[in-house]
């Protein structure tokens, strides 16, 4: 079987790759530059040339704040448009395909963790266009896999965890929003279930995936500086104003990727696996 990966520069689809090369799994990977995935003929043509048995469709505009001015355009080509053109693409070469979301697909006040099943509502830029790119996921007919997690940290590109060690080194104290509730990830874990799904023939579908157990950021930072002569304290989101909504309970239910057999690490474990794996 031959596997391709967007995004391949990208957090997610260079650990994908280091999984891959892990597993002796023969795949190609394209970044934006090799391959422009809002080039419809470009994608129809590198499926052509690749023949792909399954599609990792990890390439994404994540720039949340942006999206909502300057990066309005370039949110909707990458993640809706070019979302379509690989469905699409996947769907004419009978390949099977695994494309990541997110939580913002979702309003964000839910009491309960969020179900696949539950009602959408995008209250930013980025999670309307990544709603989008879902749809066009379903209505191209592929047999596809729709993976929506949230809070991604790993080896590759910046994140939050980075962020934290970084400043931790020039700031004697931090502060951290404490009214946020959601699901941490390591792409590690992303990108083993990506994996898993394909091998076990999981029926298709929406799945959430993240590390298990819930967190705030400020507990998320404290856990990360645990071992840093830094003082991590909590404020309030408007204390720190963003320009895009973010949800302040983005908490998603695990129990269907479970319920495949995946054993899924807590956040902290995976977080301490992933300091290890870095030093």
């Amino acid at each position: 079987m031959t596997y391709l990966i967007t995004g391949a520069n990208g957090q997610l689809g260079q650990e994908l790759q280091k999984l891959c090369n892990e597993r002796d799994i023969d795949f190609v990977a394209f970044d934006s530059k090799q391959l422009d995935i809002t080039d419809r003929e470009a994608v129809f043509e590198a499926f052509a040339r690749v023949q792909p048995d399954v599609v990792y469709h990890a390439a994404a505009y994540t720039k949340v704040d942006l999206a909502e001015d300057d990066g309005r355009t370039v949110n909707w080509q990458v993640n809706v448009n070019g979302t379509k053109n690989v469905a699409d693409a996947a769907h004419h070469y009978q390949a099977k395909l695994v494309a990541v979301s997110t939580d913002y697909v979702f309003e964000g006040t839910s009491e309960t963790a969020y179900q696949e099943t539950d009602a959408v509502n995008p209250q930013n830029a980025y999670g309307r266009a990544k709603l989008a790119g879902e749809l066009a996921v379903t209505e191209s007919g592929a047999d596809a896999y729709i993976v929506r997690t949230s809070w991604v940290f790993g080896e590759f590109g910046n994140n939050f965890v980075y962020t934290m060690q970084r400043l931790a080194e020039s700031h004697p104290r931090l502060t951290v929003v404490n009214d946020q509730l959601g699901r941490p990830t390591w792409t590690r874990t992303l990108a083993e279930f990506m994996l898993y799904l394909i091998d076990n023939q999981a029926n298709y579908g929406i799945y959430h995936l993240s590390n298990d157990d819930v967190a705030t950021w400020f507990d998320f930072a404290r856990e990360i500086l645990k071992d840093h002569a830094v003082t991590v304290s909590p404020v309030t989101s408007a204390e720190f104003p963003q320009k895009a909504y973010r949800p302040k309970k983005s908490v998603m239910s695990l129990d269907k990727a479970k319920a495949t057999g995946f054993e899924i690490p807590t956040w902290r474990n995976a977080l301490s696996m992933f300091l290890e794996s870095i030093k």
